[in-house]
């Protein structure tokens, strides 16, 4: 037990009695304790298995690489539009997460037999991703950002695809696209600081 999630079960005061018990089930398991992203974060061999998340709503069990776990009961369910790995139950009370423990279970262990058989996620590449026609045009006239972005990471460039292509209006996505300029430049993603 990490006395950090400790403390993180301690100030989670809608959904403590549910962490308490995800965090049991975890133990339970051959998987180390960590506190990663201010998230207690369950680890085999230094591998990120599993995360719990809390929300407003509801809390959560995340599975980072859950596209390759067996879930026969279809306990995970996609967090987002977006999203080509991960996966996470979601929980809005305690009898709720009792009430899916062996599918739990058998989730985390099939997620830890894909760290053993080193199996990996086959990510979209970038250019899969939607390259929208105002970021087309914006590179046309504008070298400098051309160049910036081509320069850009694989995860940064889709990071400002999906942001850019989002945008329902064409003149919104040519405001973000103006508005993200300067960071294209000096090389930082999306949400780089």
């Amino acid at each position: 037990m990490n006395p950090k999630v400790d403390a993180f079960i301690k100030r989670a005061t809608s959904w403590r009695a549910e962490f308490e018990h995800l965090r049991g089930l975890l133990l339970d398991s051959e998987l180390t304790e960590e506190l990663k992203w201010c998230k207690p974060c369950y680890t085999w061999q230094g591998n990120n298995i599993v995360i719990l998340q809390d929300f407003k709503e509801f809390c959560a069990v995340l599975f980072p690489k859950d596209v390759l776990v067996k879930d026969p009961k279809h306990l995970l369910k996609s967090p987002g539009v977006n999203s080509q790995s991960a996966r996470r139950a979601v929980f809005t009370s305690l009898e709720e997460v009792r009430g899916r423990e062996a599918d739990l279970k058998r989730c985390v262990k099939s997620a830890i037999d894909v760290e053993k058989g080193g199996l990996k996620v086959q990510f979209k590449s970038t250019s899969e991703f939607e390259f929208p026609v105002e970021l087309e045009r914006a590179c046309k006239h504008d070298s400098q950002l051309k160049q910036a972005f081509a320069a850009l990471t694989p995860g940064r460039q889709r990071g400002y695809l999906l942001h850019f292509a989002a945008a329902k209006q064409a003149q919104t996505r040519e405001s973000r696209i103006a508005k993200c300029r300067e960071r294209i430049l000096a090389g930082k993603g999306l949400s780089d600081r």
